[in-house]
């Protein structure tokens, strides 16, 4: 996608207005927090509200191994619940603040809402799975206080990494999901109508129809224990993470060190693919079991999930401009703005200007007759268009004077050797040692004829690259000019032993300039000639046919010679170019012959194309179209 200067600029002064926009809507609304707050207050219960934050945030904590990255979640739950979120470590450094800006914050209240420990607690997700917990203490106790929250601690039993969601990848989901798709069909397949229950990120849950119904209603239900004896059920399809595995066969380890070491009686129970360690004697939770547990639980999650942090959970703070904090707050949003858009227009400026000051030194070096100078480009802007527009100026000079170079050499090359054999034959003619016979003169004539039809070639490329190569078009039929080209080569094929023949389509009417297409037809047929062997055959045929939606002819000149190698057949139309190094001026041509057709061809708005097959033949084809214009 082409991006305009115009528009990145307007899109740049488009920021740093929106910047400003921002930054005094941001001051807006730490205005009118303390209106909205009362609003919010009077229409949501504060204990609902302080529980779903603590919730969120316990469950953050038992999917990330530290609070990195929780301050977006702070802010998007005191935007959304109208609360000021605190969290912090236990050494009282702050973590995130809803109400931080721009590096300060009012004080914290004095006593925290909370204890987010999930190590402890379990979490919000992790202490979902109650059928595999024996919960030794759980206490809440409400308290209105100078932050208006609440203190909520509990302690459990291992293992208590039972939720069947708890560090799933995303390819154990997927196995799951298509676990449990097996399983539906398996049961509806049997005769029990299964469907696929979920809840948000928790695993697909199983639900067949139950054999009981309630007031004539169907009764769906999970697969119970019993279930477990049906070839239907599949022991993974409930099972916990590897991640969980990991954490639950260290904290059975753990606690089974310590209760060896303190000679407590104990069992194991296994339970979804996790174990659960139980006093041998039922109710039996003495305090050391209790220990033991509760730090191998600490220790084997430690790894996994966030440390201990304090919640502080408070109003909004209001805001108010004219304040000394207020004017503070202002001023440096104010700076920030202007630094910002100083510091992105500096960078812009830079990058507009960079590429300008190298074309400066290009065009400079090109000045001194570097045409080998180039400039980088980059990008699809305007900047980038000029830059590609200089290389390909650059790129033609460079072109165009070497071919100017090579052209002078060639041209110098294929005049020395005639005008070098008439000066020969003269100067032996005056020094009497050649007798200037009728047959000297016929030798300088022909001699004389190379070089006059070497210079009207030339005559013919130099109007064409002026663009003053004059057409007289008119309506012609090129099956008859055809036949008259046929007709003027004939004598020459026959020499050559050659078949020269025509294949016509009936008439075919164009508006040509005829002694230019017959220029060109010649110059094809003079080369099927030249380099078809004794014996072959040359044809000259014209077919109508369409070309990029124009009505048009092909004009072919076909041959059963030599053939043009591959790598030949880019470079026949160049100048001086012989695909047979071993073929003379003089039994080879001037070798501007194909130019001069591609250049009548291109003047008749046509194009010119070959094929050929190295010991088949050639085809040489040039389309025509039907009218001019």
């Amino acid at each position: 996608m082409r991006r305009s200067v115009l528009v990145r600029f307007l899109g740049l002064s488009l920021a740093v207005a929106l910047g400003a926009v921002i930054a005094t809507a941001v001051i807006a609304t730490y205005s009118t927090t303390e209106k909205l707050q009362g609003e919010i207050d009077a229409n949501t219960g504060q204990l609902q509200v302080d529980g779903e934050i603590y919730s969120q945030l316990s469950k953050y904590a038992a999917d990330h191994p530290t609070w990195s990255g929780v301050d977006k979640l702070v802010h998007e739950l005191a935007d959304k619940l109208g609360r000021r979120v605190a969290v912090t470590a236990d050494d009282g450094s702050v973590i995130a603040d809803s109400a931080r800006m721009l590096g300060a914050a009012p004080e914290l209240p004095s006593v925290p809402a909370a204890t987010i420990d999930v190590r402890n607690s379990g979490g919000a997700k992790l202490a979902g799975v109650s059928s595999v917990m024996n919960v030794y203490t759980a206490r809440k106790t409400v308290a209105a206080g100078a932050a208006g929250g609440f203190v909520a601690t509990a302690n459990a039993i291992p293992p208590f990494v039972g939720a069947p969601d708890w560090g799933l990848t995303e390819e154990e989901q997927r196995n799951q999901a298509k676990l449990a798709q097996q399983v539906a069909d398996c049961y509806t397949a049997k005769g029990r109508p299964a469907s696929i229950a979920q809840t948000g990120g928790a695993v697909p849950q199983v639900m067949i129809e139950s054999s009981q119904s309630l007031a004539g209603a169907r009764v769906m239900e999970k697969p119970g224990a019993a279930a477990k004896d049906d070839t239907c059920y599949s022991p993974g399809l409930y099972a916990p993470s590897a991640k969980a595995k990991i954490v639950n066969d260290d904290e059975v380890r753990r606690a089974v060190a310590c209760l060896d070491a303190a000679s407590i009686d104990y069992q194991v129970n296994d339970f979804e693919g996790l174990k659960s360690i139980e006093p041998k004697a039922k109710g039996d939770f003495t305090d050391k079991f209790v220990d033991c547990t509760t730090q191998a639980r600490v220790q084997a999650l430690t790894p996994y999930v966030a440390p201990p942090a304090k919640l502080y959970l408070g109003a909004k703070s209001t805001f108010n401009v004219f304040s000394g904090e207020g004017l503070l707050r202002t001023a440096a949003t104010a700076l920030g703005v202007l630094l910002i858009a100083a510091l992105v227009m500096f960078f812009a400026g830079r990058r507009l200007v960079r590429p300008i000051v190298a074309l400066t030194g290009a065009t400079q070096r090109m000045r001194n007759g570097d045409h080998a100078a180039r400039v980088p480009v980059s990008g699809k802007d305007e900047v980038a268009r000029l830059g590609h527009a200089f290389n390909d100026m650059a790129e033609s000079i460079q072109r165009h004077d070497f071919q100017r170079k090579a052209m002078v050499s060639d041209v110098a090359h294929e005049l020395r050797t005639p005008l070098a054999n008439i000066k020969g034959y003269l100067v032996a003619s005056e020094d009497g040692v050649v007798p200037l016979d009728q047959s000297l003169v016929t030798s300088l004539l022909e001699e004389t004829g190379l070089l006059e039809h070497l210079v009207a070639d030339l005559q013919d490329l130099a109007l064409a690259d002026a663009g003053m190569l004059r057409l007289h078009p008119a309506e012609r039929d090129l099956s008859e000019l055809v036949q008259q080209v046929v007709s003027a080569h004939r004598p020459a094929a026959d020499t050559a032993g050659v078949t020269l023949t025509a294949a016509l389509a009936g008439s075919s009417p164009a508006v040509v300039d005829g002694s230019r297409i017959r220029q060109a037809l010649g110059n094809l047929v003079s080369n099927a000639i030249r380099y078809t062997p004794t014996g072959g055959h040359v044809v000259v045929g014209v077919r109508p046919v369409e070309s990029g939606g124009r009505a048009g002819y092909n004009l072919t000149v076909t041959d059963n010679g030599a053939g043009i190698a591959p790598e030949h057949l880019p470079h026949l139309f160049d100048r001086f170019y012989r695909a047979d190094v071993s073929r003379t001026r003089t039994t080879g041509g001037s070798g501007l012959g194909l130019a001069i057709t591609k250049h009548l061809t291109e003047a008749h708005q046509g194009h010119i194309t070959v094929t050929s097959n190295p010991g088949t033949g050639s085809t040489f084809t040039i389309w025509l179209p039907a009218t001019s214009g």
